[in-house]
């Protein structure tokens, strides 16, 4: 089985971010970048897949010349090998751009399943692994807490607020998943070493056949128009309790229309 795990770099969730004056999107080289955390999921995953059922994974990343370390991560944990999708051209693509830019580099690959994060934390739309799904038509399985294969099938539990649905389709299929699906495992020091041996193919948008001008900024349906620093958070109001503490909290969340 030939399964294809897909990692972005993220800026670090805990790194104060700004904004680029220029492109109104994030200054990425103003902070540290590291593997989206939902995508070390879906390393996790695809390994205990490929343990089980046999076959190997591979990585794809797609970002800047220098985001190298979400596809070395996902070589750490144990991916075989990588494909880095790297071009100026792509800079800037929101969703749909980038759902195509990934659909044409995975048309050169084979595989038998795609799986991903359900959401990257630079953005949070969750709605890449369904636009890609449609783009190769596939069938999409998303928000995975648990994934099963069964010969040409794949079934997963699929998060809801009121428990799991039971989805099936058959292979190839692209599946997204949620944290609660497992736990990534810590890459050994010996699998840290093998890494750097591990083969990285890097292509551009012409290798990839990747038309340049359907990403990048220029090549997205939606853009920024404007942005402002968010406002500093007023002083939170200290309730004194003497005996009446209650009612001043009730009052106080009434005249937030809490109740």
């Amino acid at each position: 089985m030939n399964i294809v795990v897909l990692v972005k770099q993220v800026p670090d969730t805990a790194a104060e971010k700004r904004l680029d004056p220029g492109t109104l999107t994030v200054d990425r080289a103003a902070v540290d970048g590291l593997i989206n955390e939902m995508d070390e999921f879906a390393v996790e995953e695809a390994l205990q897949l490929a343990e089980k059922h046999g076959g190997e994974v591979t990585v794809v990343s797609m970002g800047p010349q220098d985001a190298t370390d979400a596809y070395k991560k996902a070589l750490q944990m144990g991916a075989a090998k990588a494909v880095f999708l790297t071009d100026p051209a792509l800079a800037g693509s929101d969703a749909l751009a980038t759902s195509y830019a990934l659909a044409q580099l995975l048309g050169t690959l084979e595989y038998d399943l795609i799986v991903m994060g359900c959401e990257a934390s630079d953005a949070r739309t969750s709605i890449v692994p369904a636009l890609l799904a449609e783009r190769l038509g596939l069938p999409q399985l998303t928000f995975a807490a648990k994934v099963e294969i069964d010969g040409a099938s794949v079934r997963i539990n699929r998060q809801t607020d009121y428990g799991h649905d039971v989805v099936e389709a058959s292979l190839p299929a692209v599946v997204s998943v949620v944290e609660k699906i497992n736990e990534p495992r810590y890459p050994s020091f010996k699998g840290i070493m093998a890494a750097k041996k591990k083969p990285v193919e890097t292509l551009d948008t012409a290798a990839a056949k990747i038309d340049a001008a359907l990403v990048g900024v220029s090549g997205s349906r939606s853009k920024v128009l404007d942005a402002a620093v968010a406002p500093p958070r007023d002083k939170g109001t200290i309730v004194t309790d003497e005996g009446n503490g209650g009612v001043q909290l009730a009052d106080f969340l009434a005249t937030k229309k809490f109740i």
